[in-house]
Order: structure tokens, then C-alpha cells, then sequence
């Protein structure tokens, strides 16, 4: 039930009753109109903006269409009042009834309160993460396998048919370096003392490699040219790599749909097909490009390739796809990838890259555009840089990893759900404090806690109920009377709830799983001030001796945030907490 679609319906339909009175004219658009809650909460419980965004078209002042709707407004038994503010917005108040009925509907539905149609079963691809399989996972990596993760299930959530996929850049040089690497940890296995030269992986995690190697071969790769080794060295080491990259996320809990490898892309065809379609759309041609914009390389010369008419699906320059020696460049395998992703039938694509990828952003919008010609959208999220803290001092590297703090470290200090909520307690694009003590701390300050403290609460209130003897079970919750709900603070607590399913619409339209957890910290902290409350206030306690009925309407409404509390942090990945230790 979204309380706030549910009025906009009724404002609709008593617009298209004023058409029919000759009040409007027949020919209005009422898409634009909203029901949303007012800036100010003091002016009441929603907003329409419907007599603005009609007046101009209807040829008529915009306080007039706002009296003469908030009048038949008024009619309606769940509107207790409609009163035209400013030029023409008109503020609604509901009555009490309507709030308690969102707490018997979460009660009704459980953590399906709040499921949306909005994707309407659209085909949805999210690709996250895509790391290099040349070693563990590391923090960056772990924001973005984190929003990505929640993402999806924040898409699934709202109606979606969500693919989770993951893209293994095993297709280039860094795969070569990785196998050198390796070949590296196989010659010391084999008591040979060994450098790493620059640009090598130097980190503990190749030495079980070069030691299984060593087991398998003995030394008979030792002293051995590269020829002999490298390419059985490589696909042993990724697929390795690969292992771990899998034990990583799901440490994390991270489940993808699809593994899809980059090197699968050469010697067969497909990047010469791709091409192909942009080609037979007049959009591949040889050319030279302008020198890049500022202080020219001293290396710099005019080369002809053959390039990408990027310019004419909005990117800033063209790009190339074949250098000038007949290779593929890097940009040609990842439009031949997501040439695969739109030959299969996706309705919405979604990339989520880390924030040195942000110059990537115009030229891969412009692809995809030009292969579905324009039908399929692509949204690309970048993911901003995690500075680690411990002991008000920036987190070292790993040694284990050799160069870079890892995603187990840090679920191994402080838990896969406390890395995944605080992971989302900033906007993707926003840079991220990762505090080792703070996000620990029981505190309000730390919203991992103040959340789940929450729901830990209303577990304990439910425990003392049963051993009072009270009833708890949903069933008999949803049918308590609930008129019983009438303090200010219950009604405001009630009408934070019926905001979420509003919110799951509008985080899963924007793409934006991060208002989750910004929605579920307000509804804690609610939650918690109408707990407090009862400390001065018998009335407000959940328990109220000798009045069972009176006990089980408050507790239904604690019941029913922990409910969405538990909805919320199911869309994040995150376990809800029974008790706090």
C-alpha cells in the first residue's frame, strides 16, 4: 500500500470529476501532480501541487482550481482537511484512522509491505565489482560490490527482474603480469631467491600458487623461457585468482548470476561483430584524431585509426577501437560485452564503477546508445574512495595483499553487516570515513547500531509481552484496536511507515540505494524518541498492565517497525539483530 499513490489517485479522480463538471477543461495532463509529504511537517500530512502545475493549461488562476478542488477534496471521509496555501498548493491533513490502517497493512503483508510494481518485470542488468583477477578484492572494491549488491536487490524489491553480473577482465596485459608474478612464487617454492620488479604483485596471497605449482611441476619449469609456461601459468593463476575473488564476496554475502569473461570476447567474432553493427549504422570510419585538449605530449602524433562516431550519441569526442598497428583498444572488447548485454534482451543496464573510471562514463552511454539505438538506457554509478580509520589513525595496507587494504580485512574486524550498512551510509559519489572504533560504537551516532538496536528492541518487547502473558503473534496484532494509536508521537511514528513504500519507489527510480539507509535511521530514531517518551509517559508504554488490549495496539506498532526496519536491512544485505551483545 503507498498511502501517498493512494491520494494522488484521489486527487485524480476528483479532477477528472471537476471535467466532467465543465470545471477544467477536458484536455489537462495530470501526470506532473503529486501527493508528497510537505516541507514543513507543520502544514500537514501531504501536499499537492495539482492547481500549479493546471493552471497555466486550464487557462485559469491557480488559487482558483486549488479552492474549488480542496472543497470536493474535503468530501472524502480520509481527508479531515484541505487548505490552499501560497499561489495555489494545497496542504492535506488525514485522519487518524488512515495512519493506524498503515500499521495493520504492515502487520497484513510483512516484510512485503512496501513491495512495488513499478518495474513492472522489467529485465535489468547489474554489473558491479568486475575487479581484475589479479589478487584479493580490496576496499574499494567492497563499496562497490556493496551498492551494487543492494542495488539489485533494491531493483528486485521494487518489481524488477534483476541479473546480478560480474565482468572478469582477464582479457589483457594485467593477466600476463599476474602469471609472471606467479612464476615468480613458483621459482622461490623451488628455493630460488627472486626480485619483483616494478609493476609486479608482490603480495603474500601468490605464495600458495607458487607452492602448488611447485607440487605440480616440480622444477620443471625453473630457468624455462616464458613461452613454455606463460599461457598455462595465466589461465591457472585466474582461475585461482577468480577462487578467491568468489570466497571475498561471499564473505560479503554476494551471490552473483552471471560470470561473464572478457577473454571469451577474443578469437570469437564477437568484438568484429559489434563493430560490425556500429559500422552498418555509419558510425565506425578512419580518421585522426584532434590532440588531446591542453599541454600536447611531447610523444604525440597524428595517427589514423579507425574510430567510433561517439560524438553523435552525446559523448565529447570520438573514440578509437582499432590502433593505428591493426590491435583492438581497450574501448572494443567492453562495447562488444555490452553488444552481448543488449542482444539479450535487457530492458536497463547498469554499470557501477569505481571513481577513476568517471572520463569512461560518456563513451560507454554512447555506445550502448548507438547498438540499441537509443532503446536501451544505461545508467553508470561510480563508486568514491573509502578512507580507513583505526585508532583516530589512517588503516595501514595489508600485508598479505602486498599494496592495498583488503575486503576481508576489513569483514574481519568488524563483520560482513556492519561493512555493508556503513558502506551505504553515504551517496555512492560521496567519499566514505570508515572509522574501525566509530562504526562499533553502541551509540546514536552510529547508525549501524541505532538501527539495529531498534529492531533488538522491539524483539525484547515482544519476549516481555509473551512472558506477561499478552498474545504477539502478527495475526492477533493486526486485529488489535488500533484507534488506541492517537498520541502525537504514535502518529507520527505511523506516518513515518507509510513513507516506505514511497521511499522504495523512489530510491529504486533514482538508482540510489543509499536512502534506505538514511530512511531506516529515521525510523529509528522515531522509534527510539517514542520509547523514551514512555519512560515519563505510562500511557506510551508498550506494556500496559492489566489492559491487553490497550498492550497489544501499542505493541503492534512496535512490531510493525521492526518489520520494515527488517525489509530495509534485507534490501542492504544486512541480518536483522534479535538482541544487542
Amino acid at each position: 500500500m503507498n498511502l501517498f499513490a493512494e491520494i494522488r489517485h484521489l486527487i485524480i479522480a476528483t479532477l477528472e470529476q471537476m471535467v466532467a463538471q465543465d470545471a477544467l477543461p477536458a484536455t489537462l495532463n495530470f501526470d506532473p501532480i503529486t501527493a508528497e509529504p510537505p516541507r514543513d511537517p507543520a502544514h500537514g500530512d501531504m501536499a499537492t501541487n495539482a492547481a500549479m502545475v493546471l493552471a497555466k493549461p486550464a487557462g485559469l488562476k491557480p488559487r482558483d482550481i486549488a479552492e474549488a478542488l480542496a472543497a470536493q477534496l474535503q468530501n472524502d471521509p480520509r481527508i479531515t482537511s484541505a487548505e490552499v496555501a501560497g499561489p495555489g498548493f494545497i496542504n492535506l491533513r488525514l485522519a487518524p484512522s488512515v495512519w493506524q490502517n498503515v500499521a495493520r497493512q504492515v502487520l497484513s503483508q510483512g516484510t512485503d509491505f512496501g513491495r512495488a510494481i513499478l518495474g513492472a518485470g522489467q529485465r535489468v542488468n547489474v554489473e558491479y565489482v568486475s575487479a581484475n583477477p589479479t589478487g584479493p578484492l580490496h576496499v574499494g572494491h567492497t563499496r562497490g560490490a556493496v551498492f551494487g549488491d543492494a542495488l539489485a536487490s533494491l531493483l528486485d524489491f521494487a518489481g524488477y527482474d534483476v541479473t546480478r553480473e560480474y565482468y572478469i577482465n582477464d582479457g589483457g596485459a594485467q593477466v600476463d603480469v599476474l602469471a609472471r608474478s606467479v612464476y615468480l612464487r613458483y621459482l622461490e617454492a623451488n628455493g630460488k631467491e627472486v626480485a619483483f620488479p616494478d609493476g609486479t604483485y608482490p603480495g603474500d596471497y601468490l605464495i600458495p600458487l607458487g607452492q602448488a605449482l611447485s607440487k605440480m611441476y616440480g622444477d620443471k619449469l625453473v630457468d624455462q623461457p616464458e613461452s613454455e609456461w606463460l599461457d598455462d601459468i595465466r589461465e591457472f593463476a585466474s582461475d585461482a585468482m577468480m577462487n578467491l575473488i568468489r570466497e571475498d564476496l561471499a564473505s560479503l554475502g554476494v551471490e552473483m548470476d552471471v560470470f561473464y569473461s572478457e577473454k571469451s570476447l577474443y578469437g570469437t567474432g564477437q568484438i568484429e561483430a559489434a563493430i560490425a553493427s556500429l559500422e552498418a549504422k555509419g558510425l565506425i570510419y578512419e580518421g585522426v584524431l584532434e590532440p588531446p585538449k591542453g599541454k600536447k605530449p611531447e610523444d604525440w602524433e597524428p595517427r589514423e585509426q579507425t574510430l567510433f562516431k561517439s560524438t553523435k550519441h552525446g559523448d565529447d569526442v570520438d573514440r578509437p577501437v582499432k590502433k593505428s598497428d591493426g590491435s583492438w583498444t581497450y574501448f572494443a572488447p567492453d562495447i562488444a560485452y555490452h553488444y552481448d548485454k543488449v542482444s539479450r534482451d535487457f530492458d536497463m543496464l547498469i554499470d557501477v564503477f569505481g571513481a577513476d573510471h568517471g572520463g569512461y562514463v560518456k563513451r560507454m552511454k554512447a555506445a550502448v546508445s548507438a547498438l540499441s539505438d537509443g532503446h536501451v538506457p544505461l545508467d553508470i554509478k561510480l563508486t568514491q574512495l573509502v578512507k580507513l580509520y583505526k585508532n583516530g589513525e589512517p588503516f595501514k595496507m595489508s600485508k598479505r595483499a602486498g599494496t592495498f587494504v583488503t575486503l576481508r580485512d576489513v569483514v574481519d574486524q568488524v563483520g560482513p553487516d556492519v561493512t555493508r550498512f556503513v558502506m551505504l551510509t553515504r551517496k555512492n559519489d560521496a567519499m566514505l570515513d570508515f572509522d574501525f572504533d566509530k562504526v562499533l560504537e553502541q551509540s546514536r551516532e552510529n547508525p549501524v547500531f541505532y538501527v539495529q538496536y531498534a529492531h533488538a528492541r522491539v524483539a525484547s518487547i515482544l519476549r516481555k509481552a509473551q512472558e506477561a502473558g499478552v498474545k504477539v503473534a502478527d495475526a492477533t496484532l493486526r486485529d488489535a484496536d488500533l484507534t488506541k494509536l492517537d498520541h502525537d508521537a504514535e502518529l507520527g511514528l505511523l506516518r513515518k511507515l507509510a513513507e516506505w513504500p514511497r521511499l522504495v519507489e523512489t530510491a529504486a527510480r533514482s538508482n540510489e540505494p543509499h536512502r534506505v539507509a538514511f530512511y531506516l535511521y529515521e525510523l529509528a530514531s522515531d522509534f527510539h524518541s517514542l520509547y523514551h517518551l514512555g519512560r515519563s509517559e505510562d500511557g506510551l508504554r508498550a506494556l500496559q498492565e492489566g489492559d491487553a488490549a490497550t498492550s497489544q495496539a501499542k505493541i503492534a506498532l512496535s512490531r510493525a517497525v521492526a518489520i520494515v526496519i527488517a525489509a530495509g536491512l534485507g534490501i542492504l544485505g544486512v541480518t536483522p539483530a534479535q538482541e544487542m551483545r
